[in-house]
């Protein structure tokens, strides 16, 4: 496909989401006493009025017609496989997009119910488009992937996890879905560099329907990606990454991780910090992510309160974390075709990522953050 058609496709994604989530947004009085997110005071919670909850609606129908434009406007003999693939990883992303779809209306169905929901979409991929790993580039597991079952708990696990990492971050205004654009960008960027189509165009779609959804929620927060499109879009970006390794040999495991590093470093953090720091269960929900951190330490000491305009502060986190994210992320497609470059560039994100979590849970830069932050953790979990 020509940059013109890549265009056009991400444009009617776009124009679809954007759509959708203006109706949503538009017709909240009928359905907000089950869309809208009514909780203000929980731990996570920044918002200071109820919003819909429901923008993964938009995003999923903005990839749906994105995929039937393509099958009507871009197919060719050569690329008919291209639409079916597509097609049949929306049908395989549905468990996943129902399960939160169902928690943002009911607020009833557990992070176990949805990891598994998200789990079995994985494993749907694995039957329909053959999206099971078999290569990490990791010394003795690569051999245990021959064994297929293994593989396949691998890839359910790899893909769930990815999939939850994208809703932990969902915490503010444009900083998840900007995170989604930015990581979708480099794979795609990788696939055609590669000359594979089918991630290209799963990229592009991702792109212009996420976009579609920022347009409501960034900056002033009208809707929200919910925990539906959370889990959808997380899982479309992990599949991206999947496929990506199974088409293309010579793309390595670690610029994969390394593009998607952020959430995967949030998400295993939060685990180790939870555990062993404030010995608690890691799926207990807290205030201690680095984007929280950065609101109430960077962005409440230089972003001004404005009664009138209180979305401001929330949105600037977004204005913080993916600038960082968007140059790691140029930084891994552009030397991640080496293993040690795309190890390093891992390695040197996990650096920074510890070493900005502890400047801003300590309140200042000292030596060892790591090693000495467990009481700034816990003397920070009593903050808001």
């Amino acid at each position: 496909m020509s940059e013109i058609q890549f265009f056009q496709l991400a444009l009617i994604a776009f124009a679809a989401s954007l759509l959708v989530s203006m109706l949503i947004v538009l017709s909240q009085k009928w359905h907000g006493g089950l869309s809208h997110d009514h909780d203000l005071d929980g731990v996570q919670k920044v918002h200071t009025t109820a919003v819909p909850r429901i923008g993964g609606l938009g995003v999923i129908t903005g990839i749906l017609l994105g995929c039937m434009a393509f099958r009507s406007f871009y197919q060719t003999g050569q690329t008919s496989s291209i639409s079916a693939d597509m097609l049949l990883l929306l049908v395989a992303s549905l468990p996943a997009f129902v399960a939160g779809l169902i928690e943002d209306f009911t607020k009833r169905v557990s992070v176990r119910m949805r990891l598994t929901a998200t789990a079995l979409s994985a494993l749907a991929a694995s039957a329909l488009l053959g999206a099971t790993l078999s290569d990490l580039d990791l010394w003795g597991v690569d051999a245990l992937l021959a064994f297929v079952p293994f593989a396949l708990l691998v890839t359910a696990v790899v893909v769930a996890g990815g999939s939850n990492a994208i809703n932990i971050i969902d915490g503010f205004n444009g900083l998840s879905s900007s995170t989604i654009v930015i990581m979708a960008a480099g794979l795609a960027a990788v696939a055609l560099r590669c000359g594979d189509n089918l991630v290209a165009n799963l990229g592009v779609l991702c792109i212009g329907a996420t976009l579609g959804f920022m347009a409501l929620n960034y900056p002033r927060g009208k809707l929200f990606l919910g925990d539906g499109g959370a889990y959808f879009l997380g899982f479309w970006v992990s599949e991206m990454a999947v496929l990506l390794l199974v088409r293309n040999a010579s793309v390595n495991a670690w610029q994969v991780l390394s593009i998607c590093a952020y959430p995967v470093i949030e998400v295993l953090f939060s685990i180790y910090r939870r555990r062993f720091i404030q010995k608690v269960s890691p799926g207990a929900p807290d205030a201690l992510h680095l984007h929280t951190l950065v609101y109430r330490r960077i962005v409440f000491r230089y972003v001004d309160k404005n009664s009138s305009n209180p979305w401001k502060r929330n949105a600037a986190v977004a204005c913080i974390i993916p600038p960082v994210v968007a140059v790691c992320v140029a930084v891994s497609v552009a030397v991640g075709t080496s293993i040690a470059m795309s190890i390093l560039t891992v390695l040197a994100q996990v650096v920074i990522y510890v070493a900005v979590y502890g400047r801003l849970v300590r309140g200042r830069w000292t030596a060892g953050e790591a090693a000495r932050m467990g009481a700034d953790v816990t003397a920070n979990a009593k903050l808001r």
